[in-house]
């Protein structure tokens, strides 16, 4: 019997996410389902040839043997292996390491985050850990660069994290907006899709020959056009240095020797000077940092979570209990979806 796979989505960046899994899967005749939930994913962005559906019931009626979540949560209603693929690569954010009891197995990039996960699946006793790296990165080693900017400058990419508590955004508005003035560079500017769209809107309004906001579920075009990058705590940081590129950033949770952190504002201008002539520490903390991160640049990373889930499926999981009930969490879920049905 032909096995079925379902995506639960609910932001965009879930479809660079997971269509290496879906291509993989297609490949080993899989069928597949995107579900959508929530009003944040733009239904423009599927293709003809992709199935997707917007109805719990119809998800529930396809009963996929897995299911591949980007984000938190997934509703215990709806049947299949629950696989966490993670929506990004920032390991010091809050939340990364918090088990909420949805998933069976969990996907892990690196090091960096497989020992982490390995602890707390001895410690919690009912899901899985393997190391596959992130699927969205088969492609960023092989993406052509973005085009739809000057080719004959250096290119500064600005993507800072939506989080009120760790986001530049507000902090560097003033010093980028001095910045811009300087036409030897380009800037883009990425936006996270929770990003508040006040600072949005204000960064929006520098838009000039050259700074440019960018809107796009793609990000690998943009990584690879980019000089260097300046950020925050967000999880693109990781996926920019897996390219052994600088990135400067603002007050990061935890910075590191492969970051030219700063923490005022005055002193970005040398930083991005600094960022554009590296000496040879930076570049080999760079290249040490995305080695414990995500050591894979084979471009095989869904296919090693294929094999993965298809493993557990036939053998069943190591793990040697059984989920919790998580009543409260799975009833928060239903609430937020409005379904009730048993």
């Amino acid at each position: 019997m032909t096995k079925k796979y379902l995506f639960y989505i609910s932001q965009n960046y879930s479809f660079e996410i997971l269509r290496p899994i879906q291509k993989e899967l297609w490949n080993r005749q899989i069928k597949v389902m995107w579900l959508v939930v929530g009003d944040e994913v733009n239904h423009d962005y599927f293709t003809e040839d992709e199935v997707v559906e917007y109805s719990i019931d119809k998800a529930r009626e396809f009963k996929p043997d897995a299911c591949f979540v980007p984000g938190n949560n997934i509703p215990n209603f709806i049947s299949g292996l629950k696989v966490q693929v993670f929506h990004g690569l920032e390991w010091k954010k809050k939340g990364h390491f918090v088990i909420r009891g949805f998933f069976d197995l969990y996907c892990t990039h690196g090091p960096a985050t497989t020992d982490r996960f390995n602890k707390l699946a001895n410690q919690h006793q009912y899901f899985d850990v393997v190391e596959t790296g992130w699927p969205k990165l088969d492609l960023l080693f092989s993406a052509p660069a973005f085009t739809q900017c000057p080719p004959d400058k250096k290119t500064i990419l600005y993507a800072p994290t939506f989080s009120p508590a760790l986001t530049s955004a507000p902090a560097l508005y003033q010093e980028i907006s001095s910045l811009i003035q300087n036409k030897n560079y380009h800037w883009l500017v990425k936006f996270h899709p929770k990003m508040d769209k006040s600072w949005v809107e204000k960064y929006q309004a520098l838009s000039c020959d050259n700074f440019q906001v960018i809107e796009t579920p793609v990000l690998n075009n943009i990584l690879q056009r980019a000089d260097i990058m300046l950020s925050d705590t967000s999880s693109v940081i990781g996926e920019f240095a897996l390219l052994n590129k600088p990135v400067i950033t603002f007050k990061n949770s935890q910075p590191g020797d492969y970051l030219i952190d700063i923490d005022d504002t005055s002193q970005l201008a040398d930083a991005i000077e600094q960022a554009f002539k590296p000496n040879a520490l930076l570049l080999a903390a760079i290249k040490q940092y995305a080695q414990q991160l995500h050591p894979y640049n084979d471009g095989k990373s869904a296919h090693r979570i294929i094999d993965a889930v298809e493993s557990i499926l036939q053998k069943g999981k190591q793990a040697k209990k059984n989920k919790p009930w998580n009543i409260f969490r799975n009833l928060k879920t239903r609430k937020s979806l409005s379904h009730w049905k048993l």
